[in-house]
């Protein structure tokens, strides 16, 4: 019984991981090929949660979008090496429609989420088989 529950939750947390990373993946490629490119501004670093090793910080980047209306941000990838400093003037690129969907231009901004999602549900996935055939 307890082998099943396995196989299910982790089922659950692949399907639920790859629909995550598609969706992510579909907003990248939709904001590659029809998002509008600008130039943000890092204008603040937030904590956004504390842990056993330290603080993780989340930049606030700022941009005005085609109607001249300031827009703010926090970018989706976090962690060390991933911070961008205060005052650092980085690309963006957002929807005309959607300028709060806006993603940092730079690959590990736009692409790091999804390959977490994808490499994280294929993790739970391998844990799922694993159950079954151990």
């Amino acid at each position: 019984m307890s082998g099943t529950m396995g196989v299910v939750a982790c089922g659950a947390a692949a399907m639920l991981l790859l629909t995550l990373g598609l969706r992510d993946a579909t907003t990248v490629r939709r904001l590659r090929r029809h998002g509008i490119r600008t130039r943000g501004v890092v204008v603040d670093n937030v904590r956004v949660r504390s842990g056993d090793s330290g603080p993780t910080w989340a930049p606030v980047i700022a941009f005005a979008d085609r109607r001249g209306h300031r827009v703010e941000f926090t970018t989706r990838m976090r962690g060390s090496g991933m911070n961008l400093p205060t005052g650092r003037e980085v690309p963006v690129v957002y929807l005309a429609h959607d300028p709060q969907a806006a993603r940092v231009l730079m690959w590990r901004h736009m692409t790091g989420p999804v390959v977490f999602l994808l490499a994280g549900s294929a993790i739970f996935l391998s844990f799922g088989v694993a159950i079954v055939v151990l």
